[in-house]
Formats: C-alpha cells, structure tokens, sequence
C-alpha cells in the first residue's frame, strides 16, 4: 500500500487504514487541521505530540494534547481529533496499527472514557526515548526485510514532516510493533498514574485522576518491579518481601493499599500478560506456554486465561492470527 492510501491531513473524514496495516508518519500542521470518522478507527491510533497542541474527542471522551503527551485512540468509537485551539501549530507523530492483546493492561489505567487514552507527564529522559522510538518505528516500517533496517530520518519539531509509510511485509511489521510496545511500555509506566495512592478514592482500581504514581512506596514499586522482569520465576509474597527488605505483611497491606491488589493478584495478571505474548508469537503448545509463564499446569493456566481474555488458549491464538 502507498501512502496515497492512507490518512492524509485534510477536513472531512478520511479512512483510517484497513485493520492489519501498520502505518505511521509525523505531520507538522497549522489550525484548522481536523480529522473526523462517525464510524471511528478499525485498529488504533497513537500519536505522540512534539509541539504544539491537539484535541481529541471520542465518544463522550475529551483530551488535549501538548508536547511529551501520548494520546491513544481505541478502535470503534466516533472520533475528531485537531489541532488545540489557540494553538499555532501541532507537530505530532502517529501510528495505526492493530493492538496486540497484552497492551490493554498497559492502556487501561489511563483511559479518560470510550477507549481514549491519555498518558502525560513524563519524565524528560523517557520522552526523549520515546521520541527516539517513534522514529524507529517509522524506520522498521520501510524495511524490506533484507540486510539492516534503514536507519531513521533527520528531522523532528521544527517544521520536518515525515512521509506516511506502510509496513509492506510480516518481517517489517512485526519489527514495528516492538517499537509501538516499548512506546506503551515507556510512556505507562513512567507517567502520572490515575488510581493509585494520593488520588482522592484510594481504590487503586485505574479509575481516580491526579495521583502520582511516584507518592507509591519505592519497596512496593520494586517489588512490582522484580516480577514484572521475570513472571515466571517462583515468586512469593516473602520471597518478594525479602528481596525489598520488608516483612511479608507489611508488603502486602502495602501493595494492596497502594496497588488495588494483593502481590500475588499482581503477579498472576503479569504471568498472563506475559502467556498472551507467547501465544501471539511463538508455536509453543499450550502447555509448555504454561509452564514458560510460571503456571503450575495447563488446566490452572486456561481456567485463568479464558476468565481474563474471553477465550481459552488455542482460540485465543487462532483468533489473533486470522
């Protein structure tokens, strides 16, 4: 597909790409650049916001976008996105892709409303990593599968646009996608948290607005830390607990209170996560995905799976292929 197939900055309602392409590209625009879809998009579209300032609107969802902010689009939902206004420009990177199963977790704690996403206030040093990753992605998607992918283009903020480009081929967009989860994975767990502790509702449930999520205790973070790395290692509440010096109970009121979740709740989402990846990348029989996640058997692992994705392993897997 060229990118005369693709969304080009215009008024009216231009086609999202069709589901399975990934296709990215950063604008530079002037106010009164507007894209409206009554139908919404078919996969999802992430923008990253380099000066400037946008809005978004989805279903009864609203955001503004300035520089360092990652805005995220879900599939389905009427939406309209422009340039902010009183804004004089917005110099935005953006994605469209089908979302891989595992990044709901990612998303879900920063959803203003109907599948839009909002993640803000990073740090200085992971938006320039982020930065560096969206133009990464930008560069695998070009990749024709031989030799060394293209390195990426010169350019950036001060007026430079990058060209709409589609990944042609499996190779080349699987190579994308890592860059757009190491976008999710950067952005969401170094931002403002909502829903943790300071909040107002302490319900830890991803739902509050406001909290930071550095007021959470640094024991409990690399606690969360330590299994996050590795799910399938035999984790404990006290082997956990005795890694961040910490009694086993005084981790767990301190988790539960400041997480929303028990450590091993916690623990067992991170072995699922990490089980949906195996299925969506590798061959692995279902049992050996089982025992590579940490799960004591396969019967356990597809109770587990089925209640948490709606599908049991194999269908899982099929259905992300098809």
């Amino acid at each position: 597909m060229s990118a005369a197939h693709v969304p080009v900055p215009a008024a009216g309602e231009p086609p999202a790409p069709p589901p399975g392409l990934l296709v990215t590209g950063c604008y530079d625009e002037a106010p009164g650049y507007a894209v409206h879809r009554s139908g919404g998009a078919r996969g999802l579209l992430l923008t990253w916001t380099l000066a400037g300032g946008g809005r978004f609107r989805q279903g009864a969802a609203e955001v503004a976008a300035r520089a360092g902010d990652l805005v995220v689009v879900g599939p389905g939902v009427p939406h309209d996105y422009a340039v902010a206004p009183g804004c004089d420009r917005w110099a935005f990177w953006w994605v469209h892709c089908l979302p891989r199963v595992a990044w709901r977790s990612w998303l879900g704690p920063y959803e203003a409303a109907d599948r839009l996403y909002a993640i803000t206030s990073l740090p200085d040093a992971v938006r320039v990593r982020v930065d560096a990753a969206f133009r990464r992605v930008h560069a695998d998607a070009r990749w024709a599968g031989a030799g060394a992918p293209p390195e990426p283009e010169a350019g950036g903020a001060g007026g430079t646009r990058f060209r709409a480009v589609a990944a042609q081929g499996a190779a080349a967009r699987e190579l994308a996608l890592g860059g757009v989860e190491e976008v999710l994975v950067l952005a969401a767990a170094a931002a403002r948290r909502p829903g943790t502790a300071g909040d107002g509702d302490g319900n830890g449930d991803g739902k509050g607005h406001g909290a930071a999520r550095d007021r959470v205790d640094p024991r409990v973070r690399r606690a969360e830390a330590l299994f996050l790395a590795d799910p399938a290692a035999p984790h404990t509440v006290a082997s956990l607990a005795e890694r961040v010096a910490l009694s086993p109970s005084r981790l767990a009121h301190l988790f539960a209170a400041q997480l929303g979740r028990t450590p091993m709740e916690a623990v067992r989402d991170a072995r699922l996560r990490h089980a949906a990846r195996l299925l969506e990348m590798t061959d692995l029989p279902v049992a050996r995905v089982a025992a590579a996640a940490g799960f004591a058997g396969p019967s356990h692992f597809s109770r587990l799976f089925r209640a948490r994705y709606g599908a049991p392993p194999g269908a899982f897997r099929t259905g992300f292929r098809t």
